[in-house]
């Protein structure tokens, strides 16, 4: 069998990168994983370590994210623990808190883990995280519960995602914890639902900026018999808890946050890959649909058709209005000029008041309102279309004269043309209007 040229005298498959190329540009390379040894000066004297940061490249982030506690978020982070230590991975526990229960502990097992640092504040000893301890091990994978957790005042950080972004920037992976309840931007609405105002949060932007969100999920009614054997609290809190924030329509609520924000991080996913890999074409993993509107009088009756078909659909509502531009703008001025004569501009001003009118409504129908303006309406419409994965567009049918359409064209004929992987929904007007 003729022996191989070694791979950098291979020459390269069109459109494929050289893999030397890919290791310089992600530094995948041993050596950039290593600490470089102290520099010295010309005395031979060592020079002071560099500060603000980390010669590592970042570690990866796994969020396990429920809507309560009980879920089984720690049950599962110790499961996915063992799981990476039986492939070979160096994993610890940085800090894992169990409250007491059976299972959890047991999951804990043989699981390294890193002592906690004691803290003394107002006379009384308490244990956090010891994230310095952690970060000198430097393990592959760190186990951290509770995102969100306060730190004892005096702690180096005041929040324990603080802690955790010290120690991704050393290049540790970490898989942790978070209950729904906890984003900042959710806070009035938690409390509104449940009663009580939640006290630790953290910004929304930790959760968006995670590599992997995965959701640990369960049904109201498992978690409440879940509460009522004794697997969540001690038996002295269980009734108090079933009945107040651990009643099912709580839980339903918070259930229905948890999975509308995991729905949100993927499809955020989602966008961030299609445009990494070009792709353009329409990828309809959820429905959306987009209505345009316009200041005619049968521009209520489109929205609303558009709302009843969004909500048919369980799909997002967007409304877009584009003001023309250029040649278009002066050929509609013209022709309102030819139809009202010196009427011309008050009936320019209704248009507008209507127009006011039009984007209320779409908003009181909890659609997105887009204003936006072009030379082209109907290559802006399609462009819009693709940039928010629009799967549904709805139209008024359009109520131009026959030589209106000879000086400025058809819009909903250049569409059709440009949007062959878009349902186009076509809404007749009254024949008074």
């Amino acid at each position: 069998m003729a022996e191989q040229p070694p791979d950098e005298q291979r020459p390269r498959e069109e459109g494929r990168p050289n893999p030397e190329e890919l290791l310089k540009r992600y530094s995948l390379r041993d050596s950039d994983l290593e600490v470089p040894p102290p520099a010295t000066s010309a005395t031979g004297a060592q020079a002071a370590p560099q500060t603000g940061g980390y010669p590592h490249r970042r570690g990866r982030l796994r969020v396990y994210l429920g809507a309560v506690a009980g879920a089984g978020k720690t049950y599962t982070m110790l499961n996915e623990g063992h799981r990476r230590e039986s492939r070979a991975a160096d994993v610890v526990v940085g800090y894992v808190e169990t409250h007491g229960r059976p299972q959890t502990q047991a999951q804990l097992g043989d699981l390294e883990v890193i002592p906690r640092k004691k803290v003394t504040y107002r006379g009384v000893t308490l244990e956090e995280m010891d994230t310095e301890a952690v970060i000198a091990r430097h393990p592959r994978v760190a186990l951290i519960d509770e995102l969100a957790h306060t730190n004892v005042p005096g702690s180096k950080h005041a929040k324990r995602y603080q802690d955790v972004e010290e120690i991704l920037d050393a290049g540790i992976n970490v898989v942790t914890t978070l209950n729904i309840q906890h984003l900042e931007s959710l806070n009035d609405l938690v409390a509104s639902i449940t009663g009580v105002r939640v006290r630790e949060t953290l910004p929304d932007q930790i959760l968006d900026q995670a590599d992997e969100v995965e959701l640990v999920d369960i049904s109201p009614y498992a978690l409440r018999q879940r509460m009522r054997h004794g697997n969540i609290y001690p038996p002295d809190r269980i009734e108090a808890s079933l009945n107040n924030f651990f009643r099912e329509g709580n839980l339903t609520a918070l259930r229905e946050l948890a999975l509308r924000r995991t729905a949100e991080k993927t499809e955020a996913q989602l966008q961030q890959y299609m445009t990494e890999h070009g792709i353009n074409e329409l990828w309809p993993a959820s429905e959306r649909v987009l209505v345009g509107f316009d200041s005619r009088p049968h521009t209520r009756q489109v929205i609303r058709d558009a709302w009843r078909l969004a909500h048919g659909l369980h799909a997002d509502l967007i409304a877009v209005t584009i003001q023309s531009e250029g040649r278009l703008a002066f050929m509609n001025k013209l022709i309102g000029f030819f139809k009202y004569g010196t009427d011309a501009p008050k009936q320019r001003e209704a248009a507008k008041h209507r127009l006011e009118e039009h984007a209320v409504l779409a908003e009181d129908l909890g659609a997105e309102v887009i204003r936006t303006s072009s030379r082209d309406i109907a290559s802006k419409m399609v462009e819009i279309a693709r940039e928010r994965q629009v799967t549904q567009l709805v139209l008024g049918q359009p109520a131009r004269s026959h030589w209106e359409e000879l000086l400025r064209g058809s819009i909903i004929n250049r569409v059709l043309r440009m949007s062959s992987d878009i349902d186009i929904h076509i809404v007749p007007r009254s024949r008074d209007e």
